[in-house]
């Protein structure tokens, strides 16, 4: 599993095998084609690495969208045009949302996944009325119930293709992962149908599974807040589904976001909630990670700023192993994405620097295949930090300000003093 350095938002790509890689949410940043800019072109990076189909082009088996923000589906548009997507996984709140008034609550990008998840779930019907599977490509898997479904045509889906809270997933654009990949869905709530758009986020743990038997867990919980990441942990528990809130990895919701543990009081001040600090704790593993898909991590909160925020990010520090920040792993200079493998050692971060990553693509022929797609989705990764490295060393000898001076300079400001020698997790 890798997380992209893409500033705050969420890209994660999910290689199950060498053929069967997930896409859950993007945010690719066209301004990463400056020089002098960190953060991952998603979409050229998985055109590059991705496997191809039997006519010659990428192939991505799963796109999931959790929500419609802008830095969750950035780039869809073009990923569409570049990529064949076998399956789209989407939740019925962007067909409320589209009726209402597209031009004014959805991006242009969460517009392109909407009209394409309204052409799929067309093709779907006309397959299943000539009594045929869909074709990868025109596949469309619903998720979550809302009170209007009635008002829209995937409410004719035949039950296959929806799915909710509480429900699993092991077969990926019709082919089965049982035994390598398992989704267990959270969220959307049916009561949260009409609730603010982060709300409504899709939400799952996901369990991957080595050769050799070990798995690995992550929960993905898109950008949900508090009281509806505490709904998940109660409703689980009271279900006796506690297997599924265990943790290996946690993407922390909402780009690290206070809101997950923080309710303001009728004052204004941040009051910590406990209970959701506990929950997370309860189910953690030894040698848990939590990654905070987010700008760097600032050395204190100012009033009205958007995650990521320092206090939750040192909460996180103490019930986890592990704290990591996509926009500074392992380096602020030139970040590469946080790489979370399982293997025959168990699950851990992968923490190869760049040049290892790209001697590892290129020398896996030996490895079983899901390993070899693992490196190479790392190492087209990767060469984009070596690429900005590179730009970052002529924009010093130019003398121009730009490069890693400048972003070293800013960031120590942002700290209070300069930075540590060697990678750490912050708040710790």
């Amino acid at each position: 599993m890798l997380f992209w350095p893409v500033g705050s938002g969420d890209s994660t790509t999910v290689v199950v095998s060498d053929q069967l890689v997930m896409q859950v949410d993007l945010r690719d940043m066209a301004k990463s084609d400056v020089e002098d800019n960190p953060e991952t072109p998603v979409v050229d990076r998985l055109v590059d690495a991705l496997p191809t189909n039997e006519d010659g082009d990428p192939y991505l088996a799963v796109f999931a969208l959790t929500h419609a923000d802008q830095d969750h589906c950035l780039g869809f548009a073009e990923l569409l045009d570049r990529v064949t997507i076998g399956e789209l996984w989407a939740t019925p709140r962007l067909w409320r949302e589209y009726e209402q008034d597209p031009d004014e609550k959805l991006c242009d990008d969460a517009k392109a996944f909407q009209n394409e998840a309204e052409r799929r779930v067309a093709a779907v019907l006309k397959a299943v009325a000539e009594g045929r599977e869909p074709d990868s490509g025109d596949r469309v898997m619903v998720f979550g119930y809302d009170t209007e479904h009635t008002r829209h045509a995937y409410d004719e889906l035949p039950e296959e293709y929806k799915s909710g809270p509480g429900k699993s997933i092991t077969v990926l654009d019709g082919q089965s992962c049982e035994g390598r990949f398992h989704a267990f869905i959270h969220a959307p709530f049916a009561d949260d149908c009409a609730s603010a758009r982060n709300e409504t986020s899709l939400a799952m743990q996901i369990t991957l599974t080595d050769g050799s038997g070990q798995s690995g867990r992550m929960l993905l919980f898109g950008d949900l807040a508090h009281d509806t990441i505490m709904k998940i942990f109660d409703t689980s528990e009271a279900k006796q589904h506690e297997q599924y809130l265990e943790w290996d990895l946690l993407l922390a919701p909402h780009h690290c976001s206070k809101k997950v543990m923080y309710i303001s009081d009728f004052d204004g001040t941040d009051v910590l909630q406990q209970d959701v600090l506990d929950a997370f704790s309860r189910y953690a593993a030894d040698e848990s990670v939590i990654v905070s898909s987010s700008r760097v991590i600032p050395a204190r909160d100012e009033p009205g700023k958007n995650p990521p925020h320092r206090k939750a990010a040192n909460r996180y520090a103490e019930i986890a192993d592990e704290f990591v920040c996509t926009m500074s792993w392992p380096d602020v200079d030139a970040p590469v994405p946080v790489v979370f493998a399982v293997d025959a050692s168990g699950a851990h971060l992968v923490r190869e620097d760049t040049v290892e990553l790209a001697h590892e693509a290129a020398t896996k022929a030996a490895a079983p295949r899901s390993g070899r797609r693992l490196a190479a989705v790392a190492a087209a990764a990767a060469a984009v930090a070596t690429a900005f490295a590179a730009a970052q060393t002529r924009a010093e000898a130019r003398g121009d300000g730009a490069g890693a001076d400048r972003l070293r300079r800013a960031i120590d400001v942002g700290r209070g003093g300069a930075a540590p020698a060697s990678p750490v997790g912050f708040g710790r």
